[in-house]
């Protein structure tokens, strides 16, 4: 019994010590640490865009009738003058033949005229002879010279009808040629919003037949940028755009115009950004969305910190420390949070660039404490900074 005693002890003494001796080795506080590194930053502008063609036509007509032939479709290369579809022009060629008619009748008209203005010139010559050596009364020689310019004026009313009926016959055959519908530009039929026999009504407003891209080797991308990173935004600043066709491919482009004009969709205020970009490859089509990311700024080979690491403040009961103004990071010396302070220049919403400040690159900064403050009970949330 009494070594059973003995031993007893002796198991109870080598348990509590091994107890004492873990209990010592969790009273250090444990952390989450990153590096100090070196690399390249880049700040940046994100948006959202619409990949349009630089140039696109809406071509219409200015005649109302019906669609007699279509001669070009979808994706159609057309060059300018090209004819690419035409109205029946029966009705607008009847109305060609009865200007030309009205004119033709216009100039029998005239020449009716003429003959009786010169009929009455003679008339009146003949009596001015006769009423100088009183053969006639004076009212006959001013029925004559009143019959001579009602006659001359009769000959301008002619001309006048002429003049009139040649340019009502010019808009007759003007009207003809458009019903001719010819490509303006050189380019690419990207939109048909006609068939054949359906009539078309240009009395109010003109109708879109095609849309043609004028050249889709150079496209830009329409991007929405929020009033807060507007000002960052530059002519000339390079620009990176992913779209969900190409998820692994990045394109590349420039800002070509940053627009004044706001733009107001539920109290957000936006401003257009034009990134002009190659699309020599054919890869980009009109009306895909572009995710844009505008490079700001950039810094190559720079000390980067992560920014939990700015984020990150210990525990004032575990770590007590007075409060200090400006950015700071926290190492472990000796087992202890310690604060260095450190200025900072470009982020990329990751890490940010190290400017100055006690630090070497690879060295262990406190990102986030591994264990929860002794005071935190349960049912209370962790104390946020």
């Amino acid at each position: 019994m009494k070594k059973i005693f003995i031993v007893s002890i002796i198991i109870l003494v080598v348990i509590v010590a091994v107890i004492l001796l873990f209990r010592g080795k969790g009273n250090g506080i444990k952390f989450k640490t990153e590096k100090v590194a070196r690399g390249d930053i880049e700040t940046t502008v994100t948006a959202t865009g619409t990949v349009n063609a630089v140039t696109t036509v809406l071509v219409g007509t200015q005649v109302s009738g019906t669609i007699k032939n279509i001669y070009v479709d979808f994706n159609s290369p057309v060059k300018k003058g090209q004819l690419i579809a035409q109205i029946d022009p029966a009705i607008v060629e009847a109305q060609v033949e009865q200007a030309r008619a009205n004119l033709l009748s216009a100039g029998a008209n005239l020449k009716k005229n003429e003959a009786m203005l010169a009929d009455a010139k003679r008339t009146l010559e003949r009596s001015r002879e006769l009423f100088s050596k009183n053969l006639i009364a004076r009212s006959d020689l001013d029925t004559a010279e009143t019959n001579f310019e009602t006659a001359k004026a009769s000959v301008d009313a002619a001309q006048s009808q002429i003049a009139q009926t040649a340019a009502a016959l010019k808009f007759a055959e003007t009207n003809f040629r458009y019903t001719r519908i010819l490509s303006p530009v050189n380019g690419v039929v990207i939109s048909r919003n006609v068939d054949i026999g359906q009539t078309v009504a240009a009395s109010f407003q003109t109708p879109t037949l095609f849309t043609i891209a004028e050249d889709l080797t150079k496209m830009q991308v329409n991007t929405s940028v929020d009033e807060a990173d507007i000002g960052k935004v530059k002519v000339g600043q390079d620009v990176e755009f992913t779209v969900d066709a190409y998820p692994d491919i990045t394109f590349k482009g420039k800002v070509s115009q940053v627009r004044n004009a706001p733009v107001t969709i539920q109290n957000v205020v936006t401003y257009d950004v034009v990134v002009m970009v190659d699309n020599s490859e054919l890869k980009l089509k009109p009306g895909m969305t572009a995710n844009v990311s505008i490079i700001i700024s950039v810094k190559k080979s720079v000390l980067k910190v992560s920014n939990a690491a700015l984020r990150f403040r210990p525990d004032e009961k575990s770590v007590p420390t007075p409060k200090k103004k400006g950015r700071g990071v926290w190492i472990i010396e000796k087992g202890t949070p310690k604060r260095v302070p450190v200025s900072t220049g470009i982020s990329d919403g990751n890490f940010t660039e190290l400017v100055s400040g006690d630090l070497r690159e690879r060295q262990e900064l406190i990102v986030e404490s591994l264990e929860k403050p002794k005071s935190q009970s349960v049912g209370h949330s962790p104390r946020m900074f």
